[in-house]
C-alpha cells in the first residue's frame, strides 16, 4: 500500500534526477530513496573558501489565498542546521540568496530581518535580541514569497554566509536542498488560474494522440522535404564513393566523407558523390538543393549555394541506415528542396549563465543538421557582459565576474544562484576576442549566420556598472576623459523598477557618452567579424522591457528632451534609436531588435496599448517578436501589416527556458506558459490566431501584405535556470525539432483544413509521422553517432484498466522498462510489450539507444 512517505519517495526520484541534470549535481535520488532517506534536490554551489559547517534546507510550507492576495502567496522557511564545533554568533553575519520573483522583505520572527540587496539578491541578518544558533542547533526562518512558488527554480538558490569581520568574503553553503513538493497544501493554486501538475493519466491520454507507425511510413527525410520522389531500385555502397567537387566545396566535401564509416575502403570503381552549385529547378532560394539518387549512376547534390549543398549533404545523412549497420543501402529518388522561411534561428542567452565555447560548438552543429541558418548570440545583459570588447577592459574584469563584494565597482553581484565565490563557471566567464572569431569561423562553416546581441537601454546593468567603476578609476587617476563612456547619470532620480528587480540597469539617452559608448562597442563588433572574414549584416540592439518611469527624473535626459522639443520618454526613446541607428548604418549594417524596439507605447481609454511605431517603418528595422501573451496575441502580425520584417520568437510557443508543464520539479519556468513538444509543433506561423478553426476574435490576422514581412522564426532560450550543458540540452532537445519542421517544410495539411472533423484527422496522421520519426531515426541517430545531446526523455504515460496498467510514449517504440518491487527501473529491468498485469507500485521509464534513463513514471496497480 502506499503512504504519504512513499509517494513522497515516487515523486521526488523524477525530482532529484532532472534538478541534478539542471544544476550539474549528482543526486541519489535518479533512484526510487529507501525510507529512512530524505526527499530532497539538492542545489550545486560553486567551490569557496572553508565556511561554518551549515546544512540548509529550503521548504515550501504551504501555499494561501486572501481578499488582500487572490492571487496567492506562498509561505516558506529556511530551516538552518549549526554542524560546526562553533556557535553561529548572535550578531556580525549575514545570509545571502537569490530569488527570481523576490520575497518579502522586512523583520522576519526570532529577531531576524530580510532585506533586498538589489535586483534578485537578498539576505537574512540578525537583529538585536536574536540569539544565535549553538552547536546541533536547528533554526526554522519562516517568511512569505508574494507571488506562488509553482516552479522549484523560482526557489530561493545559491545561498552563501558573510560574515562582517570578513564583509569581502561570501561563503557558499553547500550543503543546501530543497525539499519536497507534494502535499495538497504546497500544491493548492486556489482560484489563481494556474495549471495543475500533471499526472501519468495525463500523460497518457496527451500521447494517445499519436500512433505507432511502421519504419516503412515514415517520411525519410527532416525535415520534410519540398518535394520528394521515390524511386524503384537501390544502391549499394560497398565502398567509399568517390566524392567529385569543386575547390569552392571543399568544406562540404570534407563533410560529405564524414558521413561515412571511417574503415569504409576506398576503390576505384566506387560510384560517384557529386557535390556542384549550379541552378535548382523552380528554386529561388539561395539555400536550395536537389539530391539525386540512381542505383546505376551514385549521388548527385547540386545546390544554388554551397550551403544548399551542405543541406542535401543533411539529406543524405538522413538517408543512411543508423550506425551500426551491416551495410549501406540507399534508396533510389530525388528530392527537390527549399527552405520555407530564410530565417531560422536559434538564440542562446551566456548572460544569465555564461557557457563555453565548445557548448555553443555542440549547439551549432545541432542547428546545422537540422538546417536551422541563424544563431543570436544573447552576449550582454544585467548579469553579464560575455565578449571581451578592445579598450575597454572593464567589461569583462567587471562585468563578466559575479560573485560577493563588500565594495562597489569590483564585481557584479551573485545572481540566479551563481554564489558569493568570484571564481564560478557560471556566473563568471566570457569569449576573448579569438574565442568570437573562432565561434564566427565555425558557424561560417555550417552557413549559420551569427547575429551578436547587445542589450540596450535596458537590461545593461553590466555594462553600466563597469563603465561606471571605469569613470572612478579615472577620475581617481586624474583622467580628463573619465566620463567619456559613462552610461548613467548620477543625479538621475527616476522611480522604477525592471521585472528582474532592478532600479540601477538603463543606459542614459541625455548623456552623448552613451552613444560615444555604443559607437564604440558596435565598431569593435564589426571589426571582429572582418577579421574573421565572417560577413556581419546586423547586430541586434535589444530593446525589451524598459521599465516605466526609466528616465523621467534624470537632469541629463530632461535637458536634452528640452533641447530637442521632446514631449515625452516615448519620443526620448525613438531619438535614442534614431541614433543607434544611425551608428549601425554607418558600419553598414540594419537594425535589428525585440518587438519594443518597433512599437510605440500609447494610451488607449486610460491604458496603455502597445501600437506600431510610424516613425521606423521605411528603416529596414527587423523586429523579434516575443510578446503574444494575453492582449498582444496579434502583435507580431500588426507591425508585419504596417511594414516591419519580423521574426516570431512567441513566449507560449518557442521559448525553451518554458517548462513542459506545471509540475514543480520539471525544469524551466512558467511566466509565459507550458510548452510541450506538441506546443511547438502545433505552431502556425501565418495563421497562429485561429483556435479551433476560427479566428481569434478582435484580433488582426497578417495581410498579403504583411506575410510578406515575416522573415521566419526563432526557438529562444534564456538561461536563468540553466547553469549547464545537460541543461541546454533538456530545455531545447526535443523541442528544437519541431521548430526545425515549422520553420523549413510548407503548412501541414490540418493547418489550412478549414473542416476541423477533417483537420483533426489529418493532424492525428502527421503528428504521428513526426514523433516516430523523431523516435525511430532522428533521435536514434543522435544516440548512435554520439553527439553527446542528453535530449529530454519524457516520462512515460500510464492508465489503470481494469487491473492492468496501460504504457504509452510521446515518441512512439522508444524501449521501456519497469519495475514492481519497489526498485528504480534500469536497463536490465523488464521490457514494456504492451499492458502490464503485475501488482504493486509499477515504475516505469523510457530509455535511449544508449541505454541512457529518463524521467520514471509510477502509479500502484492493487
Amino acid at each position: 500500500m502506499l503512504n504519504r512517505k512513499t509517494v513522497g519517495d515516487l515523486r521526488l526520484a523524477s525530482l532529484s534526477l532532472l534538478m541534478a541534470t539542471m544544476l550539474g549535481t549528482v543526486a541519489w535520488a535518479a533512484e526510487i530513496p529507501v525510507a529512512d532517506r530524505s526527499s530532497v534536490t539538492k542545489q550545486s554551489a560553486p567551490a569557496a573558501a572553508a565556511a561554518a559547517k551549515l546544512r540548509l534546507r529550503w521548504e515550501l510550507e504551504r501555499n494561501e489565498f486572501t481578499a488582500a492576495a487572490p492571487g496567492g502567496i506562498t509561505r516558506a522557511r529556511f530551516v538552518l542546521t549549526n554542524l560546526d564545533q562553533h556557535p553561529l554568533p548572535p550578531q556580525g553575519w549575514s545570509l545571502y540568496f537569490n530569488c527570481m520573483d523576490g520575497v518579502a522583505t522586512g523583520p522576519l520572527a526570532g529577531n531576524l530581518t530580510l532585506e533586498q540587496v538589489a535586483g534578485g539578491l537578498f539576505r537574512i541578518r540578525p537583529t538585536p535580541g536574536f540569539a544565535g544558533v549553538a552547536p546541533g542547533q536547528t533554526l526554522n526562518v519562516p517568511y512569505i514569497h508574494p507571488n506562488l512558488v509553482i516552479k522549484l527554480a523560482k526557489a530561493p538558490a545559491g545561498p552563501y554566509l558573510v560574515y562582517d569581520s570578513a564583509p569581502g568574503v561570501g561563503q557558499n553553503i553547500a550543503d543546501y536542498e530543497l525539499l519536497p513538493v507534494q502535499r495538497a497544501e504546497q500544491l493548492d493554486k486556489g482560484d489563481s488560474g494556474a495549471k495543475a501538475v500533471v499526472t501519468p493519466r495525463d500523460t497518457y491520454r496527451r500521447n494517445a494522440n499519436a500512433d505507432l507507425l511502421p519504419a516503412e511510413a515514415l517520411p525519410p527525410v527532416f525535415p520534410t522535404p519540398l518535394r520528394l520522389q521515390q524511386g524503384l531500385g537501390t544502391l549499394h555502397l560497398a565502398a567509399l564513393p568517390r566524392i567529385v567537387a569543386p575547390a569552392a566545396l571543399k568544406t562540404e566535401a570534407a563533410f560529405a566523407r564524414s558521413l561515412f564509416p571511417a574503415a569504409m575502403p576506398a576503390t576505384g570503381g566506387a560510384p560517384e558523390l557529386r557535390l556542384s552549385v549550379g541552378t535548382v529547378a523552380g528554386q529561388a532560394s539561395p539555400e536550395a538543393y536537389s539530391l539525386t539518387i540512381k542505383a546505376g549512376g551514385g549521388i548527385a547534390i547540386v545546390g544554388n549555394s554551397a550551403a544548399g549543398v551542405a543541406y542535401g549533404l543533411q539529406s543524405l545523412r538522413d538517408l543512411m541506415p543508423l550506425p551500426g549497420a551491416a551495410s549501406i543501402d540507399l534508396p533510389e529518388l530525388t528530392v527537390v528542396d527549399a527552405p520555407r522561411f530564410p530565417y531560422r534561428g536559434f538564440q542562446l542567452d551566456v548572460s544569465r549563465n555564461f557557457h563555453t565555447k565548445q557548448t555553443v560548438f555542440k549547439l551549432l552543429d545541432l542547428m546545422a543538421r537540422y538546417k536551422l541558418n541563424t544563431f543570436h548570440f544573447h552576449l550582454t545583459d544585467d548579469e553579464g557582459w560575455r565578449l571581451e570588447i578592445a579598450g575597454l577592459p572593464e567589461l569583462t574584469s567587471i562585468g563578466a565576474v559575479r560573485g560577493h563584494s563588500a565594495k562597489p565597482g569590483v564585481r557584479l553581484q551573485p545572481a540566479y544562484g551563481s554564489g558569493g565565490d568570484p571564481d564560478n563557471t557560471s556566473g563568471t566567464g566570457y569569449y576573448t576576442r579569438a574565442d568570437y572569431i573562432e565561434i564566427l569561423r565555425y558557424a561560417a562553416a555550417r552557413h549559420i549566420d551569427v547575429i551578436p546581441e547587445i542589450e540596450m537601454p535596458g537590461h545593461a546593468r553590466a555594462a553600466v556598472q563597469a563603465m561606471e567603476a571605469r569613470y572612478h578609476r579615472l577620475k581617481a587617476a586624474g583622467k580628463g576623459d573619465a566620463a567619456k563612456y559613462l552610461l548613467n547619470d548620477f543625479d538621475d532620480r527616476s522611480v522604477y523598477k525592471s521585472p528582474q528587480m532592478y532600479n540601477d540597469h538603463v543606459i542614459n539617452p541625455g548623456m552623448e557618452s552613451s552613444y560615444t559608448f555604443i559607437e564604440h562597442v558596435i565598431g569593435q563588433v564589426a571589426a571582429l567579424h572582418r577579421q574573421a572574414g565572417v560577413a556581419l549584416r546586423t547586430i541586434h540592439v535589444g530593446g525589451d522591457e524598459l521599465p516605466r518611469g526609466a528616465w523621467e527624473q534624470s537632469p541629463a535626459s530632461l535637458a536634452l528632451m528640452q533641447k530637442k522639443k521632446l514631449e515625452s520618454t516615448a519620443d526620448l526613446w525613438d531619438y535614442f534609436y534614431d541614433r543607434v541607428d544611425v551608428i549601425l548604418r554607418k558600419h553598414g549594417l540594419f537594425a535589428s531588435g525585440w518587438e519594443e524596439m518597433a512599437a510605440r507605447t500609447t494610451m488607449l481609454r486610460g491604458q496603455p496599448k502597445l501600437i506600431p511605431n510610424p516613425r521606423f517603418t521605411q528603416r529596414g528595422f527587423s523586429a523579434y517578436v516575443w510578446n503574444n501573451t494575453e492582449g498582444a496575441e496579434d502583435f507580431a502580425y500588426r507591425l508585419a501589416n504596417a511594414g516591419y520584417d519580423v521574426v516570431l520568437a512567441p513566449v507560449t510557443k518557442m521559448y525553451m527556458d518554458m517548462a513542459y508543464n506545471a509540475n514543480p520539479e520539471e525544469p524551466g519556468v512558467n511566466w509565459g506558459d507550458y510548452v510541450e513538444l506538441d506546443t511547438v509543433y502545433d505552431f502556425v506561423p501565418l495563421d497562429y490566431l485561429r483556435s479551433g478553426g476560427k479566428p481569434l476574435p478582435g484580433k488582426d490576422g497578417l495581410t498579403d501584405y504583411g506575410k510578406r514581412r515575416i522573415r521566419g522564426l526563432e526557438a529562444t532560450l534564456f538561461t536563468e535556470t540553466v547553469p549547464t550543458p545537460e541543461g541546454i540540452d533538456y530545455l531545447v532537445m526535443p523541442r528544437l525539432l519541431a521548430m526545425a519542421e515549422r520553420s523549413w517544410a510548407p503548412d501541414p495539411a490540418w493547418a489550412t483544413e478549414s473542416d476541423t472533423t477533417k483537420a483533426a484527422v489529418l493532424h492525428r496522421a502527421a503528428w504521428s509521422g513526426f514523433v516516430n520519426t523523431l523516435s525511430q531515426r532522428v533521435l536514434p541517430r543522435l544516440d548512435l553517432e554520439k553527439a553527446d545531446v542528453n535530449y529530454r526523455i519524457a516520462p512515460p504515460g500510464l492508465l489503470l484498466d481494469g487491473g492492468r496498467v496501460l504504457v504509452n510514449h510521446v515518441l512512439p517504440g522508444i524501449a521501456m522498462r519497469y519495475t514492481a518491487d519497489g526498485s528504480a527501473p534500469d536497463i536490465n529491468s523488464k521490457p514494456v510489450t504492451g499492458p502490464i498485469a503485475d501488482k504493486g507500485v509499477i515504475q516505469v521509464a523510457a530509455f535511449d539507444r544508449n541505454g541512457r534513463k529518463g524521467q520514471v513514471a509510477w502509479v500502484e496497480n492493487r
